[in-house]
């Protein structure tokens, strides 16, 4: 496994492992991240790729294994110490608060930072700027479309200021279009100095965006490398890609 000079780790996960009752739903995987680098999480459906975002975040306590972020090493991590240490994440299923407009689903994470109001909305102002939000600002999160929700769950996670944001299939059920522009916004971020790990089924997305993919199937780290290592793979090529090559844009 390819490794990387120690001062420009930002995260490391080893070792993790997820069981249910019997069943291993991720298998001792080790990954790690460098600063402002996007990182590609890719396999199958059920490989476990969700399983291990929620392990890392703090949303299912790992069976084994621990988490280095920021010099600490963190063996139970939880949801709000994660966020608070500077993890940000998005979920598959968007869940808004239904009544609360755009804006104000976007503010509550920013509380997290900032206890002034005015700054808070502020700051809300200018995520909404830059995911091309601000004139939905005032609808309630009810009235939002699929593509509107998905940039409501990336705003979400922006507003409490990660270093690190970890997005789970952000462009799932979008146009060639509107992928696209998530994918700007990607490269936004990343230039704005964020590190990014990326579970994402849009091939041209996980090949066109990822610096180095780690590939999972069944739970186990199957393969790593570059994305034309990857997809050059024979392992990774049986299990996910089949007979289809993809090439980096």
């Amino acid at each position: 496994m390819e490794k990387a000079a120690n001062d420009n780790i930002i995260f490391s996960a080893k070792n993790i492992t997820v069981r249910f009752g019997g069943l291993v739903a991720v298998n001792d995987v080790s990954i790690y991240l460098k600063k402002n680098e996007i990182l590609g999480l890719m396999g199958p459906n059920g490989a476990g790729k969700t399983t291990f975002f929620n392990a890392i975040s703090g949303v299912i306590p790992p069976s084994k294994g621990c988490i280095e972020f920021k010099g600490k090493t963190i063996k139970k991590p939880r949801p709000h110490s994660m966020c608070r240490l500077g993890i940000g994440r998005t979920y598959q299923i968007c869940q808004p608060f239904l009544k609360q407009t755009l804006i104000e689903n976007i503010m509550v994470g920013s509380y997290l930072r900032e206890s002034n109001t005015r700054i808070v909305r502020e700051k809300a102002t200018r995520i909404l700027e830059m995911l091309k939000l601000t004139h939905l600002k005032d609808v309630l999160g009810s009235d939002l479309t699929l593509i509107q929700l998905k940039r409501l769950e990336v705003a979400r996670a922006l507003s409490t200021e990660p270093d690190i944001l970890l997005l789970d299939e952000v462009m799932a059920g979008l146009n060639h279009a509107e992928c696209e522009e998530v994918m700007d916004i990607i490269q936004e971020l990343r230039h704005g100095g964020m590190s990014i790990i990326l579970v994402e089924h849009v091939m041209k997305a996980t090949m066109g965006l990822s610096d180095r993919i780690y590939v999972l199937n069944q739970g186990n780290l199957i393969a790593e490398g570059t994305p034309q290592q990857v997809t050059n793979d024979p392992e990774v090529i049986k299990s996910y890609l089949g007979e289809k090559r993809y090439a980096r844009h």
